[in-house]
C-alpha cells in the first residue's frame, strides 16, 4: 500500500475526518488532500507528524503494513466492570501505570520523566520503553482506562432506573461515586487534558462529551415527562456534571463523608437544582 493510501485508511480507521487532521496538523484541508491523493512529497518528518497525530506507528503508513488504530476503550483487566456500578475493587495496574498515576497526581504530567516512572516503578528505564512508546502513551492508557470504567458504570447506573428522574438520579449518583472512589485517576482526567496531543486529546473530548450528552438526554426526558422544571436543562446537565467532577479536587477518604454518602447528597442536590417535583419525584 503507498503511502498516502495508508494516511488515508489510518485517518478513516481513527474516526477522523479530512479537515480535522488537517486542523490537528496545521496544514490546509487542500495540503492535506494533495497528501493523501499522492499529489505531494512527503518527508519523514512530516509522515512521523501524521503518525503521531493518529496514534499509530509510522511503520504503519511506511511500511503500508495495516496495524489497528487505537480505540479509545480498549479492553483490559483494570477496566473490566464488577458485579455492580457501586463497586470498586483495586484496579489491575502494573507497576509502570501506577507510578504515573501517582506521580502525575504529584507533580503533574509535564513534571514527570520516563526516568523518575521508572525509579518509582522499581524498574529500569528500557523496560519502562519496552511497555509504553513515552510519556504521552502513558497518559493516554490512563485516560483510555478512566473513560472505560467511566462509561460501563454511568451507562449501567442509568440503565437501573425506572423513571426517567431516577435515571438523572443514578448518573449523579454514579458520577459522584467515581470521582471519589477513583479520584486520582479523576484528577488527571479533569487536569491534564490539555497535555494530550493532536488526535488523543479530540478522542477523550469526544468521549468525555458522550458522557455529557447522556446526562443531558436524560435531564431533557425528566423535564418532558414533567418531573422536573428546570428552564434550562442543559445548563443545568454542565453544572451538574461540574460539581461531580471537582470532587476529585477536594475528596480525602479520612474526611467526614464517605463516598456513598456524599453520592446520595449530590443526586439530591442535582435534582434540586433541577427543580424536582415532589409530588411526583422519587
Amino acid at each position: 500500500m503507498a503511502v498516502h493510501d495508508a494516511i488515508r485508511a489510518a485517518r478513516i480507521a481513527a474516526g477522523l475526518s479530512l479537515r480535522t487532521l488537517a486542523r490537528l496538523l496545521d496544514v490546509s484541508p487542500a495540503t492535506m488532500s494533495a497528501i493523501e491523493t499522492g499529489k505531494t512529497g512527503l518527508s519523514v518528518e512530516r509522515v512521523q507528524a501524521i503518525a503521531d497525530a493518529l496514534d499509530v506507528d509510522i511503520r504503519t503508513l511506511i511500511g503500508g503494513s495495516r496495524r489497528p488504530a487505537r480505540r479509545l476503550h480498549r479492553p483490559s483487566a483494570s477496566a473490566a466492570a464488577p458485579v455492580s456500578w457501586r463497586d470498586f475493587p483495586p484496579l489491575a495496574l502494573d507497576p509502570v501505570l501506577r507510578a504515573a498515576i501517582e506521580s502525575f497526581v504529584a507533580t503533574g504530567y509535564h513534571g514527570a520523566t520516563m526516568r523518575s516512572l521508572a525509579q518509582r516503578a522499581g524498574t529500569s528505564v528500557p523496560s519502562v520503553y519496552h511497555r509504553y512508546r513515552d510519556k504521552q502513551d502513558l497518559l493516554l492508557h490512563i485516560l483510555d482506562i478512566t473513560m472505560g470504567e467511566l462509561h460501563w458504570r454511568v451507562r449501567t447506573a442509568r440503565d437501573e432506573g425506572q423513571t426517567s428522574v431516577d435515571r438523572v438520579s443514578m448518573i449523579v449518583e454514579a458520577l459522584a461515586l467515581y470521582h471519589t472512589h477513583r479520584r486520582d485517576l479523576a484528577f488527571i482526567g479533569a487536569s491534564e487534558m490539555r497535555s494530550l496531543a493532536g488526535a488523543n486529546r479530540y478522542r477523550i473530548t469526544k468521549s468525555r462529551s458522550e458522557i455529557q450528552h447522556l446526562l443531558d438526554e436524560e435531564i431533557a426526558a425528566a423535564v418532558r415527562d414533567g418531573y422536573l422544571a428546570t428552564e434550562h436543562p442543559r445548563d443545568a446537565g454542565r453544572a451538574i456534571a461540574t460539581m461531580c467532577t471537582s470532587l476529585a479536587q477536594w475528596f480525602r477518604v479520612d474526611g467526614p463523608s464517605s463516598p456513598e454518602q456524599i453520592a446520595k447528597e449530590y443526586a439530591d442536590f442535582a435534582l434540586g437544582m433541577l427543580r424536582l417535583d415532589r409530588s411526583r419525584g422519587r
